[in-house]
């Protein structure tokens, strides 16, 4: 005999039957709706392949001095546990991690070996587990899920939104630079011109939204500017990247925390989104690896104290991800660099997370452990990581995380207990 499950229209129904109260059945399923709005992701790709053992030098590990040489980091990194530190320059998420807001995601990658940026970008954004295998991004296909059940929006922040949030769904994109007027004459011809029009008419409407959304959270930030919005489209990539120099650097990571801030303020606008995307360029250090990633995790850290400081209140709704393609070959090389490798590090921040040490197992450096005797093993798939975060924070489930949102993935199993 099957066991009956009434769904939530039958079971108020009987009890209109036997005069119950309506309204007082409905106050839990309402309050658990009106939460689960409230709950917020972002994803942050570093671009360029990020190296994990600068992320989270392993300083503990016997191996990590012997195989990095000059680029090794000693004293001035900053602990995290008796293996682990967080490097010099990430003070915010140092603090972050300190205070259980924080963690580190030491071995994992996702399914793609080639080491090819362009292959790893696209598996990293489509979440399939093939290259090209499709051509939207698995965090669009997160919207689409949500969207059958709740109201849910997603931005991109940055120059052209990314392979991640494109997709079925349309999604807002903003990137400072110069302002475009709601109230000036162009935007209101524009407005009669494809009143009429399916598709340029929402698409006209939603980007005059958005500009509308833009200058309200952007007022009164420092260094805050106008915004240029577009509908989805265009090529992957065009992330941000801060200008050389002690001076530039400064200048850029105040910049970087403006743009924290800026998305901070788009996500607590009423009815803002509540998924984004943000894509950061230059962290491929083949050379001169030691002073790029002092530039390029200074503004990484900048802008994630942004997003931080600027949710106020709403950090604790928040999971912030941060993932790169590939990371970089456990040895250096002749150039003070390193190479492309295999396992990187995540980040996974927010003040929905809980506390706890690292993510996944660490295969440690010894020469037996690496990958292919060159990379850091991957110890989790990075997919698992993602369904995690998903299906516990933002309620998807797991027969859509398996076959939708990431394909012919039901062998990967999510990542539980982050949040």
């Amino acid at each position: 005999m099957n066991a009956f499950t009434p769904s939530r229209r039958g079971l108020l129904a009987t009890a209109a039957g036997f005069g119950l109260s309506l309204q007082l059945l409905a106050v839990p399923a309402v309050a658990a709706d009106a939460a689960l709005n409230k709950k917020k992701v972002i994803v942050v790709i570093c671009r360029g392949g990020m190296d994990g053992l600068s992320v989270a030098p392993p300083v503990g590990d016997s191996d990590y001095h012997g195989l990095r040489g000059a680029l090794a980091f000693g004293s001035e990194a900053l602990p995290l546990d008796g293996t682990f530190a967080l490097h010099p320059q990430l003070t915010a998420v140092h603090a972050m991690a300190k205070a259980g807001e924080a963690r580190i995601v030491p071995a994992v990658a996702t399914p793609d070996r080639a080491r090819s940026h362009f292959e790893a970008q696209d598996v990293l954004e489509t979440g399939a587990p093939g290259v090209y295998s499709t051509t939207s991004g698995w965090l669009n296909r997160t919207v689409e899920t949500l969207s059958a059940h709740r109201k849910v929006d997603a931005i991109s922040i940055g120059p052209t939104a990314p392979l991640l949030l494109r997709g079925k769904v349309q999604t807002a994109s903003w990137s400072p630079g110069r302002g475009v007027d709601a109230e000036a004459r162009l935007p209101t011809l524009l407005q009669d011109l494809y009143r009429n029009d399916a598709l340029l008419g929402p698409a006209l409407a939603r980007g005059l939204a958005t500009e509308t959304m833009a200058k309200d959270a952007t007022a009164g930030l420092d260094g805050g500017q106008g915004a240029m919005m577009a509908q989805n489209g265009g090529k992957a990539g065009g992330g941000f990247k801060a200008g050389g120099g002690a001076q530039g650097a400064q200048g850029g990571r105040e910049a970087a925390k403006t743009l924290g801030e800026s998305l901070a303020g788009f996500m607590r606008e009423p009815g803002g989104p509540t998924v984004a995307a943000i894509s950061l360029d230059g962290f491929d250090s083949h050379a001169g690896q030691a002073g790029l990633l002092t530039q390029r995790l200074a503004y990484l850290d900048a802008v994630l104290d942004g997003v931080h400081t600027g949710l106020g209140p709403e950090w604790k709704n928040t999971v912030v991800l941060v993932a790169t393609e590939f990371g970089r070959t456990a040895r250096t090389n002749g150039t003070q660099g390193t190479d492309h490798g295999t396992g990187s590090t995540a980040l996974i921040l927010g003040g929905a997370l809980k506390p706890g040490g690292i993510v996944g197992d660490w295969p440690t450096l010894k020469q037996s452990a690496l990958f292919e005797n060159r990379d850091v093993a991957p110890t989790l798939d990075m997919r698992g990581l993602f369904k995690g975060v998903l299906a516990e924070h933002m309620a998807v489930d797991r027969t859509a995380l398996d076959n939708t949102v990431f394909p012919s993935s039901a062998a990967v199993k999510p990542v539980l207990g982050l949040v």
